[in-house]
C-alpha cells in the first residue's frame, strides 16, 4: 500500500469534501480517503498496482480543485 498527501487551495464548503472523497474512493485500488477540511489536505491510501498518485490528482482536478503539491510515502 502506498499513501499520498495532496495539499490543496483552502476547502469553503462541506460538500466539496463529500464530493472529494466521493470521486477518489471510486478510483479502483483506493482503500480509503481522508479530506482534511481545515487543513485543506486530502489523503488517500491505495494499491500501487491497480492505480497510482497521479490518477487521484487527476481524478480531483477535473473536479475542479487545484492540487497545490503532493507527497507519496
Amino acid at each position: 500500500m502506498q499513501k499520498v498527501v495532496f495539499n490543496m487551495e483552502p476547502f469553503t464548503c462541506p460538500s466539496c469534501v463529500k464530493k472529494i472523497e466521493n470521486t477518489v474512493a471510486k478510483v479502483d485500488g483506493v482503500n480509503e480517503v481522508k479530506v482534511m477540511f481545515n487543513s485543506g489536505r486530502v489523503r488517500a491510501e491505495f494499491d500501487s498496482s491497480k492505480t497510482d498518485a497521479d490518477a487521484l490528482e487527476n481524478a480531483i482536478v477535473r473536479l475542479g480543485y487545484p492540487v497545490l503539491s503532493k507527497k507519496v510515502s
